[in-house]
């Protein structure tokens, strides 16, 4: 039997996109918790460029980055497929994928920065969500009729997004704002196959909360 690991933070939206895939795929995996504030060895060693989660162990041969190591798994094991088959629409979901990755950084800025840096992370915040919200009009899913690639990459914006905004109180997303976003997001968070592989919104939501405290408290030491 193959041998499955993987290294990840439990509040990272990264990490559970891959264990969305190894579940829907029926993959079994063992499940290493890694400290931020100290690393172990085997992920420096694993990922010894970016020494980031998450990283997936396949056999002893390490493959990193949320997105490669998606496509890794629907590559390299039977079951559902991640990707869609047609060549249109797995190159409309790879897009949707990096979409989403490029404007992680400005979602994270906006709750978590102050002054000039925050506004200008807000105002890029926001040119995403409009191009989401015309994009996610009468959609269920990104891509095609089916949930996959793009929609697991969508975690971030799907669940994480809302939860930054609840803890900081910094208000981006209403019904009124950006309607189809706003739908879309209260579906994709209450369907089954995303509900069961989300974590805990209370656990995710406090956690979030310390973490802004400090940053914060961090902030206003160094004026």
């Amino acid at each position: 039997m193959a041998q499955v690991k993987l290294l990840g933070f439990w509040y990272s939206p990264f990490s559970h996109r891959v264990e969305w895939a190894l579940k829907i795929k029926g993959v079994e995996y063992e499940y290493i918790e890694e400290d931020k504030n100290n690393k172990s060895p085997l992920l420096l060693q694993s990922n010894p460029i970016h020494k980031k989660i998450p990283v997936l162990i396949h056999n002893g041969k390490p493959i990193c980055e949320s997105i490669v190591i998606l496509e890794y798994i629907d590559e390299a094991f039977e079951g559902p497929s991640i990707l869609p088959k047609n060549p249109y629409d797995r190159a409309l979901a790879r897009f949707w994928a990096k979409f989403l990755d490029d404007k992680m950084a400005s979602v994270v800025n906006t709750f978590l920065h102050k002054g000039e840096e925050q506004e200008k992370a807000k105002e890029e915040v926001y040119e995403m969500l409009k191009v989401l919200d015309n994009e996610l009009k009468d959609k269920k899913f990104f891509v095609a009729d089916n949930f996959g690639f793009a929609d697991m990459a969508a975690n971030f914006v799907g669940l994480w997004l809302g939860i930054f905004q609840e803890a900081s109180g910094i208000v981006l997303v209403t019904s009124e704002s950006f309607p189809n976003f706003y739908a879309w997001r209260d579906e994709y968070i209450n369907y089954s196959q995303v509900k069961k592989y989300l974590p805990s919104r209370n656990k995710l939501l406090a956690f979030v909360k310390t973490h802004a405290q400090a940053a914060a408290a961090s902030a206003s030491a160094k004026k």
